[in-house]
């Protein structure tokens, strides 16, 4: 048992699968982190690493937080989301700040994913705050097939979701709480099926919270490099001058 290189290199072949056959081999090695960002599923930061040698390279993060309750399909379309991000800055125009704009919008459909801010159909395709879904029958939702033809899964996730408190596994009856995730991971884990919580309004969580914040009169504002904080008026584009990227709004 190997849980480090058995979850990072499901990630690499999934990078790997994807570059070939939605981005044509395009898109140069990344280095891919696990971070739990609150609201986000995760993020892409440009020339985020450099090694000894002076060599930059990228940063995917994924969070782990929501791969047991919204399965392996929302997790691989946050990768597809953030890979558009890398690839629209290695070959694109990139929006100001964390815009989402038209060039970023049109290159996520052609890979099969339609950008929404709901996350619905019918949704703005571009904005500060975007969500996707997958558009059926495109080449997206063929890639998924073919991965899991292959294989591919999510082994290990965090035993803890958020906001989602169940009684204990191991003794049913007692009055403490755990967190556990949804139907389907304790079907897969064999689990009572009374001990578990469905999260069916959870999908596009880190997308409706940050809509909401923006009707606050004050947010929160946190580089993620320095962890800096500072508190300003919703919806600022403010970059931090020492990390190079923009505060995220919590």
């Amino acid at each position: 048992m190997n849980p480090t290189h058995e979850t990072y290199d499901e990630w690499q072949l999934a990078y790997q699968e994807f570059n070939k056959l939605l981005f044509d081999g395009q898109l140069p090695d990344c280095l891919i982190t696990l971070q739990r960002e609150k609201n986000s599923m995760g993020y892409f930061s440009k020339e985020r690493f450099v090694s000894r040698d002076g060599v930059k390279t990228d940063e995917i993060a994924l969070n782990p937080t929501y791969w047991a309750s919204h399965g392996v399909q929302e997790a691989l379309q946050t990768l597809g989301h953030e890979m558009a991000h890398l690839w629209q800055h290695h070959f694109g125009r990139v929006g100001k700040g964390r815009y989402h704009n038209k060039q970023w919008a049109d290159k996520m459909e052609s890979i099969g994913l339609m950008p929404s801010d709901t996350g619905e159909p019918g949704g703005k395709r571009t904005g500060h705050y975007m969500s996707d879904y997958i558009i059926e029958g495109g080449r997206f939702e063929k890639v998924i097939d073919h991965l899991v033809s292959k294989g591919f899964e999510i082994k290990w996730m965090d035993r803890f979701v958020a906001g989602t408190k169940i009684r204990p596994i191991e003794d049913p009856n007692s009055e403490q709480t755990e967190y556990i995730s949804s139907l389907a991971l304790s079907e897969q884990l064999n689990l009572e099926p009374e001990s578990a919580v469905l999260l069916a309004n959870e999908v596009n969580t880190y997308t409706r919270e940050a809509t909401k914040q923006k009707k606050k009169n004050k947010s929160k504002y946190t580089c993620p490099g320095c962890r800096t904080n500072l508190w300003g008026k919703p919806g600022l584009n403010i970059a931090c001058g020492k990390c190079e990227v923009t505060f995220k709004e919590l």
